[in-house]
């Protein structure tokens, strides 16, 4: 069975679900999962895992992200962006200049509050928001802090503009939008929304599922490559066998997760504390 990961470009249209589904079939394994999921109408980067890499997933979550948006202005929906109802539209406004944009995007810098969307996959209470918000029962979502590293217009049209995003895991693009918005006074919604980076994965990397499909092996990754964020760890060959079994290692090194070698050999990654190294999650077998 193939191990590693896949840089999916997923179209618009598709859940992250069916993308996954996609790939087992391609690879003809169940053991398929993906890392941050992707609204159907949104497009770009899913990073895909297939067997033994599966178990590594978690390891993405914290990465941060880059989205390319197109915020449409003069409209307000009820998801966020264009595939909603419209709850609001103006339309004669003046559309801001390059110069306001600018001064306005540099509200949303550092560490900023946002309350997500209700059409979100967030749990409430075991249920997912998105199935309340469509049964429309009345719900609040709790805020949390968000960090935006960079927010750059792009290009300036006659009633949207195009955005690229630096930020962190848990960011609503969507919310960002109506929040930009609104702060030039302004309804928004986002008019088209891909994502162009997650950690090491990147959209000019990425491959299409009819790309896929001809040529599945090819863009397969190895495992090692979502774990160029953790340090190296390069572990003695006699204590392999320990590491393997699950048995610690003194080390002289602080608290971490790290990413363990006996030379070229990839073993898994390891965690660091007290002056130990355990295994933490196996790649390599006995």
């Amino acid at each position: 069975m193939s191990d590693g990961f896949i840089n999916l470009n997923k179209p618009a249209n598709m859940t992250s679900h069916d993308a996954v589904n996609i790939v087992r079939k391609i690879f003809d394994t169940r053991k398929v999962g993906h890392a941050g999921t992707l609204d159907p109408a949104a497009t770009g980067v899913l990073p895909v895992a297939v067997g033994r890499a599966t178990k590594f997933l978690e390891y993405l979550s914290d990465r941060d992200k880059t989205y390319r948006a197109e915020i449409l202005f003069g409209v307000a929906t009820t998801t966020g962006d264009i595939t909603g109802e419209i709850l609001r539209r103006e339309e004669n406004f003046f559309m801001p200049g390059l110069d306001e944009l600018k001064r306005a995007a540099k509200n949303f810098s550092g560490q900023i509050e946002q309350t997500p969307p209700k059409f979100s996959a967030i749990k409430l209470n075991g249920r997912k928001a998105y199935e309340l918000a469509r049964k429309n029962i009345d719900f609040e979502l709790p805020k949390r802090i968000v960090t935006i590293n960079r927010f750059e217009i792009l290009s300036v049209e006659k009633n949207f503009v195009t955005v690229e995003v630096d930020c962190s895991k848990g960011t609503y693009i969507r919310t960002l939008a109506e929040d930009f918005g609104a702060s030039l006074k302004l309804p928004a919604t986002i008019k088209n929304l891909q994502r162009v980076r997650v950690g090491e994965f990147k959209i000019e990397n990425s491959a299409t599922p009819d790309e896929l499909k001809n040529r599945g092996e090819e863009f397969l990754k190895p495992v090692e490559f979502c774990l160029t964020h953790l340090e190296k760890f390069d572990l003695s060959e006699h204590r392999q066998k320990a590491f393997l079994s699950g048995l610690p290692t003194d080390v002289f090194k602080p608290d971490s997760i790290v990413r363990v070698y006996v030379g070229e050999k990839f073993l898994g990654t390891g965690k660091i504390s007290g002056g130990e190294l355990k295994s933490d999650k196996q790649f390599a077998t006995q």
